[in-house]
C-alpha cells in the first residue's frame, strides 16, 4: 500500500463501487436535502467548525476545476441530529468565484448550505460520486479531530457533488459518521443507483 492511497480515495459515479451495507446505502444514494432528511428525524443542528482559506485537497482540485491544488475557501461543519454528530460535511469554492456566484456563501455561520443550494432555482447540481475514505485521509483526519480524537473502526462512507451557479462552482463532500447508522434510512429519488438509473440531476 502506497503513502498516496493512505491519503487519497477513490472517487466513483456508481455507489456499487464502494459496497456500501444496506443502512448506509440509503443515505449515500438519496439526492434529497441532508438538512430536509435529518430535520425529519430528530433536531437537526449545524455546528460550524471552520470557515477560512486553505489548499484544495489533492483528490479534489481536478473534480472542482482546478488545475493543481491551489489556494480555495474551506468550510467545514458538523451536522448533529438530537446533538449526536452524523456528517461531517466539507465545501470549497474556488477563489475565482464572485460574491454574485455565491452571495450568501461568507455568513452562513451556523446556517445549513444545503437549505441555500436547494431553495435557489439558479443552482445547477451534478451527479453524485462516492468514495470510502481510509483513515489516513484528510476529511477522515479532520472528522476525528472533530469528534475529540475518536478512532474509526472502518474507512468512512463519504459522496460529494459539485454544484454551479452562474460562473461559480462549489464542491461539497459530505461524510458520513458511524452514528448515522442508528438512524432510520432516508427514502428519496436516488442517483447512481441500479434500482434508478434514471434520476434526475439537480
Amino acid at each position: 500500500m502506497t503513502a498516496r492511497s493512505l491519503t487519497h480515495a477513490r472517487w466513483s459515479a456508481h455507489v456499487n463501487a464502494v459496497r456500501p451495507e444496506p443502512a448506509i446505502r440509503g443515505w449515500l444514494v438519496d439526492d434529497m436535502s441532508l438538512t430536509q432528511k435529518l430535520s425529519h428525524r430528530g433536531q437537526f443542528r449545524v455546528q460550524r467548525l471552520r470557515q477560512a482559506r486553505g489548499p484544495c485537497l489533492r483528490d479534489e482540485y481536478a473534480f472542482a476545476g482546478l488545475p493543481r491544488p491551489l489556494q480555495v475557501q474551506e468550510r467545514d461543519v458538523l451536522l448533529r441530529c438530537d446533538g449526536r454528530p452524523v456528517v461531517f460535511a466539507h465545501t470549497v469554492v474556488p477563489l475565482d468565484a464572485s460574491a454574485a456566484d455565491w452571495p450568501c456563501f461568507g455568513t452562513l455561520g451556523e446556517r445549513s448550505l444545503g437549505t441555500t443550494l436547494f431553495g435557489d432555482p439558479r443552482v445547477v447540481r451534478g451527479r453524485l460520486h462516492y468514495a470510502r475514505l481510509p483513515a489516513q485521509h484528510p476529511l477522515t483526519r479532520r472528522a476525528s479531530r472533530a469528534l475529540e480524537g475518536q478512532v474509526f473502526a472502518s474507512p468512512l462512507f463519504a459522496r460529494r457533488c459539485l454544484y454551479q451557479r452562474n460562473k461559480g462552482v462549489l464542491l461539497v463532500t459530505e461524510v458520513f459518521l458511524p452514528a448515522i447508522a442508528d438512524l432510520e434510512p432516508s427514502q428519496g429519488r436516488c442517483q447512481g443507483d441500479t434500482t434508478n438509473q434514471n434520476a434526475d440531476i439537480r
